[in-house]
This record gives C-alpha cells, structure tokens and sequence, in this order.
C-alpha cells in the first residue's frame, strides 16, 4: 500500500526553528504513526517568521502537487507579534483554511488546526508585558477555533502546554524562544489520536 500523503503548513513552530528535523512535530508525527503501522510522508511548507499572508504568497508561487491525506495549519504567531488587527486575522486565517481544506481534496475531517502558542511566557519575552501578549495570543486562538469549528475541522489546543514552560525549561530550545523536540513531543501527543484515526478511515 502506498505511504499516505501529509502537508504541513506554517511557520516557525512547524518549521521547528532551532531543532534538528527529526525533533520537529510534524517530524515526529510521522515517526509515531508509522509506530502505528501507518506509513506517512511529510511535506513541510514553512518558514520562521511568516504571517498567514506570506504563506499564501509562497503557495501561489510554489504550490505543492496534488491533494494529501492528511493537513495541518498552524499560523498566525507572526500576525500577532507585528501587531495586526484581529479582525485581520480572522479573513486571512478563514481564506487560508479554505486553502488548506482544498488541498485534504475537498474534505475538512482530513484537516487538523492547532492553536497558536504563547511565546510571552518563554525567556525571549523576558522584559515584555507577558499578560497583554497572552491576552492578544487567547483572542487570535479564540478565532482560530471558531473558524476550525465552523469549516468542520478538527482542532487542537497545544496553548496550554506551550505555557509549561515557566516550570520546565527543558521545553524550549536553546535559542531561549521556540520549543523543544521534548514539547514538540507533548503536542504530538495531541494530535495522533486524531490523525491515526483520519487516516484509518
């Protein structure tokens, strides 16, 4: 049987800026579903640093072939530290889901969204007022989630783990911002029930 097809959209948390590949989340999705006897290939179309927009700029320039198993869109950090408006947010976050749905061929139960970690709480942010950025990350999730809700997608809210970190700093990687292979491995966590079972259908 052939590998089913996985496309992961995003940024820096999906591109897993500051760990080796292996200890990326979509990385070690794959790793585990193939654990479960579900061989998987990963695309990765991400990049640190980009807002919902730059990705829809690089996917109309560099599409990727074909439809896929299996998607997951995680976007929105970069909205949210240059200080765009919510309202913003929402139109281009719903436009990109739409885009992310048409490319699991039409079908949002193949599609999985994960929430926007707080970055306000890692020692990047020391100095920075973290309850205004925490308070701006839960209104953009808050978004995120109705709009997963509403298209029919499955959600996932890796937030709360992502703010462990103020307990556990082996969560973080070394650049003192973006997560670990470890925390990597708690949102994975989350996710492969839910993609196990998307791809079992």
């Amino acid at each position: 049987m052939p590998a089913f097809r996985y496309l992961a959209l995003g940024d820096s948390y999906t591109i897993g800026e500051s760990v080796p590949e292996n200890d990326r989340w979509p990385n070690q999705l794959v790793k585990r579903l193939e654990m479960n006897g579900i061989h998987t290939n990963v695309t990765v179309l991400a990049r640190t640093g980009w807002t919902v927009n730059e990705l829809w700029q690089v996917l109309q320039v560099d599409p990727p072939d074909g439809t896929f198993d299996l998607v997951s869109l995680l976007i929105g950090v970069n909205d949210q530290y240059r200080g765009y408006p919510a309202v913003g947010y929402r139109d281009d976050f719903r436009f990109m889901l739409n885009i992310a749905i048409e490319y699991a061929a039409g079908d949002p139960t193949h599609v999985i969204v994960l929430s926007i970690p707080d970055w306000g709480v890692t020692p990047f942010a020391a100095g920075q007022d973290a309850q205004k950025i925490a308070g701006e990350i839960n209104q953009f999730n808050s978004i995120n989630r109705e709009e997963a809700e509403k298209a029919g997608t499955h959600y996932v809210d890796i937030t709360p783990i992502s703010r462990m970190v103020t307990a556990d700093s082996s969560l973080v990687a070394p650049d003192g911002l973006h997560p670990s292979g470890q925390m990597y491995s708690e949102w994975v966590n989350l996710v492969i029930p839910i993609a196990r079972d998307i791809l079992k259908k």
